[in-house]
């Protein structure tokens, strides 16, 4: 692991929520503590989540319940992150998005138009309304030459339902792939977007930022892809055992944000 000096040094903090900071609907032990200490410290934090099928508010209300003060600026979605990531390019951008009613609100707060009607994009995020028609017109308006984009890759969403799962944005990927020969730009992590988004968000540097979260596959590989602190907590999916046989390695290695609290409180 890197010095404490760099550790000092950290003064934002993109945070992954579930296995991080909350286990389903349980606080983790230290999480309000951890929180606590970063806003009388000064020091900033954003949680990131690549589920796009919900609002910010969303999130806030949840977070709130279980006795945290968040606000809506500090959740970033990759839905909101796809759209701030178009809008740097292309403000009035005309969309054909595949999502939620939260996603498809999402994108008109930020002035896009949704329309099938000669669409400058081709937007996929989790979407349980798909339709075949809407997927076929995907298809079609993707092989015509216009981008495709998703908000994140997870191949499978954890739900409660029968075996656990349910298929996600990187299912329909592979699909509408399968279907045209044609990849999709991603937004949401591990690819480095999200982050690049954050940072114009926050207004901060690379060696001041750190992604902190449970999984090395999404959240330290990020880090690495990004260009940024990667500090691994290990209260959630991620076990030490993994690390021996894993190519993505973390800067740095916590129980859980307990621990990173007193290793950042020691200077």
């Amino acid at each position: 692991m890197k010095s404490s000096a760099i550790l000092q040094k950290l003064m934002y903090f993109a945070l992954d929520m579930d296995g991080t900071i909350y286990l389903g609907n349980k606080l983790l032990p230290g999480a309000k503590e951890f929180l606590d200490y970063l806003a009388a410290a000064g020091r900033k934090y954003v949680f990131l989540t690549n589920n796009s099928s919900k609002n910010k508010q969303s999130y806030v209300n949840k977070l709130q319940a279980l006795g945290l003060a968040a606000k809506v600026d500090q959740i970033l979605t990759s839905g909101e992150a796809t759209a701030l990531y178009i809008k740097a390019s292309n403000p009035n951008a005309r969309i054909f998005l595949l999502g939620t009613a939260d996603l498809e609100q999402e994108f008109l707060s930020h002035g896009f138009t949704l329309t099938a009607s000669v669409p400058d994009f081709v937007v996929l995020g989790f979407d349980q309304t798909l339709t075949y028609a809407k997927l076929t017109e995907a298809c079609h308006l993707i092989r015509e030459g216009v981008p495709l984009i998703a908000t994140h890759p997870d191949i499978n969403c954890p739900t409660d339902e029968r075996s656990g799962y349910i298929p996600d944005v990187g299912a329909i990927l592979e699909l509408i792939y399968a279907s045209t020969g044609k990849k999709a730009k991603i937004i949401g992590k591990p690819y480095p977007e999200i982050i690049d988004v954050l940072m114009a968000k926050l207004n901060c540097r690379r060696e001041e930022t750190a992604m902190v979260g449970d999984r090395l596959y999404t959240d330290i590989k990020l880090a690495r892809n990004a260009g940024i602190c990667g500090i691994l907590v290990l209260s959630g999916e991620t076990k030490k055992m993994d690390l021996a046989h894993s190519e993505v390695q973390p800067d740095y290695i916590f129980e859980s944000v307990r621990e990173l609290t007193a290793a950042l409180r020691d200077k």
